[in-house]
Formats: C-alpha cells, sequence, structure tokens
C-alpha cells in the first residue's frame, strides 16, 4: 500500500502513479509493504536536497529508504518516501521531449526502485535498474 501526496497546486498524473506503481509491487511480488510518494516544488526539495545530500539546488527526486538502516525491522515492510519535484519533472519534459505523465511515472518508479535496494552508481547498477524501470513504464503503456 502507498500514499500520494500533492503539496503544490499543480495539476499531476496522479492515477497514473497509482496504476504504474500498484504493477511494480506486482512485478516485484511485494506483500505487505507501505511507502509514500510525496509532490513538492522546487524549493521543497531544494531544501531537503541540501539537508540531506549537501547540494544546493533542486533535483527532480530525492528517496529516503528505511531499509537503509539493516537494523530496522517492520511488519509491514515500510520502505520510506520518494519526494518528487513536479516543477522540475515539467522541465525535464520538455527537456526530453515526453509528456509529463512519462517523466512523473519513471521519477515514481526509479524512486521506488531505490526504496527496494537499487542503484546506479556503477554502470552495470545503472544497467539493472534502468532496465527494470523501462520495463515497468512499458508493461503500462507509459512511452511517450
Amino acid at each position: 500500500m502507498f500514499e500520494i501526496m500533492n503539496l503544490t497546486q499543480e495539476d499531476f498524473c496522479e492515477e497514473d502513479i497509482r496504476r504504474v506503481l500498484k504493477k511494480g509491487i506486482e512485478v516485484e511480488k511485494l506483500k505487505d509493504v507501505l511507502f509514500s510518494v510525496v509532490i513538492v516544488d522546487n524549493a521543497y526539495i531544494q531544501s531537503l536536497n541540501k539537508t540531506y545530500r549537501q547540494k544546493d539546488q533542486p533535483t527532480d527526486v530525492i528517496t529516503f529508504a528505511l531499509e537503509d538502516n539493516k537494523d530496522v525491522e517492520t511488519n509491514p515492510r515500510i520502505l520510506g518516501d520518494i519526494y518528487i519535484s513536479i516543477e522540475k519533472a515539467k522541465e525535464q519534459a520538455v527537456d526530453y521531449g515526453h509528456s509529463l505523465k512519462r517523466e512523473v511515472c519513471f521519477l515514481a518508479v526509479h524512486g521506488f526502485y531505490h526504496l527496494l535496494g537499487f542503484d546506479h552508481q556503477t554502470s552495470e547498477e545503472e544497467k539493472v535498474m534502468f532496465a527494470r524501470q523501462e520495463a515497468l513504464l512499458y508493461a503500462e503503456n507509459i512511452t511517450e
């Protein structure tokens, strides 16, 4: 189960995010998991980025994975939180030449896989993570 919260006045593709993340839970065979997706503006995500990553600039998505702390075990599994800047998503959709739906869903799926422990620090990790992301988006016909 997951929750989506919009801390902005911006419209976004909530139903598409719900659909693709439900598919992700199914594909990854997850049971009894909890996490949240929070839609924020650039100022909010910049504050998070500065506080937790020492980078004083807005970014597109930040995840806080509870399971990064291996001492924490919960039932249901509480995976953590995904923060998405809707302003950065809009900019990137234009830059990459695809829809806002595609960009926001990509960022949600990207955050979802970070919550599950996937990363892209090396080219091999990136290949694995991005293949999973693209397969999930493709399965839900979020391609443009």
